[in-house]
């Protein structure tokens, strides 16, 4: 009997501005993101298996191989939608660091339900996964689309726009973990400045890689960097590196720079090494090929 399987790319995502407009009555908040795939990726494999169970298989420790797993919960909606009954092995090669801020887990649950929703035939559009992944976690609906798009909602709305200015992007992100939970809890909605959304929308669709670095900006930015002053000396640090614009990614701790020409990444990419161990230089993506 032939073995049927597949792999998908799970790009890493960017927060080029991110804005939490208020509290809502269910419990989360109401934001508006705009967010881009960089070219850093996890690879999913998926395999049909005997039996009727959902088999997690990675290398990476801090990957957890059971229901808290998003690419588990992303087949399990989708066995228990479709009566699917057929056991599925997920193996998880990670590129994207774990609880980065970049939406790795989103993302490896996005790979997970376009794989299998070849790998099933369920003929399911891309609208209805991104439905499907909005149960699952908030930066799952744009993970399933990926390219860049403005996220309304709990980050569930989805509207696509144009690949951004190329360059380079700078990750790095520090050895500490950030609930993000907790950054929200703590979040000031009224007391804060607010990023720019439509001024950064105008900067893509006019392709000013000046606005677009003017225009960054997260508001999850000023709560994290209180609590974690090894964020905010990244963030400084990447600042004296050169780097044209410099965030927080999402709730962090991850902190990326935007970066034009190659010297000046290099620059920027060195010096970050001699203090930070996960350090990563990227391209910014942002179109739906991405994916491919």
């Amino acid at each position: 009997m032939e073995i049927l399987k597949l792999m998908e790319k799970a790009p890493a995502k960017i927060n080029l501005a991110l804005d939490v407009l208020f509290k809502r009555p269910d419990g989360y908040h109401e934001v508006e993101m705009i967010m881009t795939t960089v070219d850093l990726a996890d690879r999913i494999e998926l395999k049909e298996i005997g039996g009727n169970q959902i088999e997690i298989l990675s290398h990476n420790r801090f990957v957890p191989d059971d229901h808290r797993n998003l690419a588990y919960q992303a087949a399990f909606v989708l066995k228990q939608r479709y009566g699917i009954n057929t056991g599925v092995q997920i193996a998880i090669e990670k590129n994207i660091p774990v609880a980065a801020g970049l939406a790795g887990g989103s993302s490896d649950a996005a790979a997970t339900l376009r794989g299998l929703n070849k790998l099933w035939n369920l003929n399911l559009s891309m609208d209805e996964l991104a439905e499907i992944g909005a149960e699952i976690g908030s930066d799952v609906s744009f993970c399933v689309y990926g390219g860049t798009a403005l996220a309304k909602g709990r980050g569930e709305k989805i509207t696509q726009l144009p690949v951004p200015p190329k360059c380079w992007v700078v990750l790095a992100k520090p050895t500490i973990g950030v609930s993000t939970a907790d950054i929200y809890r703590r979040l000031q909605v009224g007391n804060m400045g607010h990023p720019n959304i439509k001024e950064m929308i105008s900067a893509i669709e006019n392709n000013s890689y000046e606005r677009v670095c003017n225009g960054v900006g997260n508001m999850l930015e000023q709560v994290t960097l209180q609590l974690y002053p090894e964020v905010a000396n990244i963030k400084s640090q990447m600042k004296t590196f050169g780097a044209d614009a410099v965030l927080m990614s999402g709730s962090g701790p991850t902190v990326f720079g935007l970066v034009e020409h190659d010297s000046r990444m290099q620059r920027v990419y060195n010096g970050l090494r001699g203090f930070c161990d996960q350090v990563y230089a990227v391209r910014m993506l942002g179109d739906l090929s991405a994916l491919e």
